[in-house]
């Protein structure tokens, strides 16, 4: 939908107070009363529609991704320096739309990032922890070193619905030869 996607709640509570929230939590008076933090997170008529479109294709969508998913999975079976992030057993089930990988050290990623660079092959680290972020930097953090290890190690790879077979065939092939 170009803004995140959409909410599905289970309880009308819980969509009441979610639209609440994304309304800049105004309070139900003539003028404008905040008695909680709010945001600006409606969606728009435009992106709804772009929404309502792209549900008509998710199965599709996901398919390709597990398409893709399945390709980074033979590749690093092999290859013990990587592990593929995937489902821990077969009581999950991944939508596959993000292919990650944990590589032995920050140096084995961003070598690869930069091999990956030099075929014009887009690669990014995993997200950078909400607390190590700057603007965060002053709050409390309870944590075991988890999302750090994850970020220092971890390699988004493409993984796109744009990809073709030649693209993924590419990605592939650039991967081996730094292997």
């Amino acid at each position: 939908t170009s803004g995140g996607g959409a909410l599905i709640c289970h309880s009308e509570a819980a969509k009441k107070k979610a639209v609440f929230l994304a309304s800049q939590a105004k309070e139900d008076a003539v003028h404008y009363e905040h008695t909680q933090v709010g945001y600006n997170y409606r969606m728009s008529n435009v992106a709804a529609s772009i929404g309502l479109g792209q549900l008509e294709v998710l199965s599709e969508h996901i398919q390709h991704r597990k398409q893709n998913h399945h390709f980074y999975k033979q590749l690093f079976e092999n290859l013990s320096e990587v592990t593929l992030h995937q489902e821990p057993n077969e009581d999950f089930i991944s939508n596959h739309w993000l292919t990650v990988i944990q590589l032995a050290s920050f140096e084995q990623r961003e070598a690869l990032r930069l091999h990956l660079e030099k075929y014009n092959i887009e690669s990014r680290p995993v997200w950078k922890p909400m607390h190590l972020q700057p603007i965060f930097s002053g709050c409390p953090y309870y944590g075991d070193g988890t999302s750090e290890r994850l970020f220092r190690d971890g390699l988004c790879l493409p993984s796109g619905t744009s990809l073709s077979f030649d693209d993924i065939d590419r990605v592939i092939k650039a991967i081996e030869s730094m292997f």
